[in-house]
């Protein structure tokens, strides 16, 4: 009894009743004959490690069973998507873009998951965060806006089906952008701004005609000339806009005092719906041109030097420009000169700004006159 005391307080009983037993038992008549405590100890470590080491075994072979069912299901994989291609290639087609889009989406989560922690973490507001971060933020929504529809028309049972339908039939008005095939992309691209080029001579008709409504003639002759040079074909130059940007904050130019059809041309050119109250839609457009403020200081602070093409692209398509069939050196140009602009204009200014998507983006496949 006085030698079990003794390996209690020696460390013996730490290791626990798992480890000791069942060499335990044979240890006892050693201690009972006056063994070294460490020799008992030496006998315990070696019986643990062949414990340990029988464990370990255990878990390599579970890691290599795993790790060859994985390597299997990729050959199968391969061996399917290889008879997907020959056999069904436009089958092949939807199959692979699925694929890359889910992959593509599952990372914009992720993505999307750190920059909220970031600003949880750090308490930033959207507009004090780098630009690519601001601008995956603003694109996520819109996606999470568009998919809003096809997830409640997949909640009864049994409409997974009808989904499958309407997406493979209507990709663009309900798959959102990661499914869009490289083909889609430009031509979805094209569409949406046909659509939104539709608004175009609205709003500088629009703005010709509040024009002549202006008290003041110096102003109102500058804002007229502009408005004729556009709709003549011409481009209009960054010192012209500036010329005129008093009018536009707070006389009958400012969103909030603009006429509801000038409102909805312009909502068009943000891919704001039309068929909303006119005083929600003055609030959405002036929201989505101070979104855009915000990001034009963002991208200044980074440069345009960082952006690849693409990105550059999209900035472009952002603010107005339909950049799909343009060169590098083009849309640089552009985005350039629209930056002078965006960072000049206090946020009073905001209608000039949302004016200016359309003015300086019309006839930009013309040269300055």
């Amino acid at each position: 009894m006085a030698l079990s005391r003794a390996a209690a307080r020696g460390g013996l009983w730490r290791l626990g009743p798992a480890a000791l037993s069942p060499s335990w038992g044979r240890m006892e008549p050693q201690l009972a004959l006056g063994v070294s405590r460490c020799q008992v100890w030496c006998q315990v470590c070696c019986q643990v490690r062949r414990c340990q080491g029988r464990s370990l075994s255990t878990r390599a072979a579970s890691r290599a069973l795993v790790a060859a069912v994985a390597a299997a299901a990729r050959r199968v994989n391969a061996r399917y998507e290889r008879y997907l291609e020959r056999s069904f290639p436009r089958f092949y087609v939807l199959h692979s873009t699925f694929k890359t889009g889910v992959q593509a989406l599952f990372l914009e989560v992720k993505e999307i998951r750190r920059i909220k922690s970031k600003m949880s973490r750090q308490r930033l507001s959207p507009q004090q965060l780098p630009y690519r971060d601001m601008e995956r933020l603003r694109q996520f929504r819109r996606d999470v806006l568009k998919a809003i529809p096809i997830g409640i028309i997949a909640i009864p049972p049994f409409a997974n089906f009808l989904v499958i339908v309407l997406m493979y039939f209507f990709p663009r008005q309900l798959l959102i952008r990661q499914f869009w095939t490289p083909k889609q992309r430009v031509e979805f691209l094209d569409t949406y701004d046909s659509i939104r080029r539709g608004s175009y001579p609205a709003v500088v008709r629009s703005l010709a005609l509040a024009a002549r409504s202006l008290p003041e003639p110096q102003p109102q002759e500058l804002l007229q000339q502009l408005c004729a040079q556009v709709q003549g074909g011409a481009r209009p130059h960054l010192a012209q806009l500036l010329a005129v940007r008093s009018l536009f904050s707070g006389s009958l130019l400012a969103l909030s005092r603009l006429q509801v059809d000038h409102v909805r041309a312009l909502g068009q050119v943000l891919f704001l719906t039309p068929h909303l109250p006119a005083f929600f839609l003055r609030y959405r457009l002036r929201s989505h041109v101070l979104e855009i403020r915000h990001l034009d200081r963002a991208l200044l602070r980074l440069g345009l030097g960082q952006l690849s093409e693409e990105e550059l692209r999209a900035a472009c398509y952002l603010r107005g420009l339909n950049s799909t069939h343009l060169g590098r050196a083009e849309c640089r140009a552009w985005l350039e000169q629209w930056l002078r602009l965006s960072c000049e204009l206090q946020a009073s200014e905001a209608s000039l700004l949302a004016h200016s998507m359309v003015l300086l983006s019309l006839n930009y496949s013309r040269p300055p006159e």
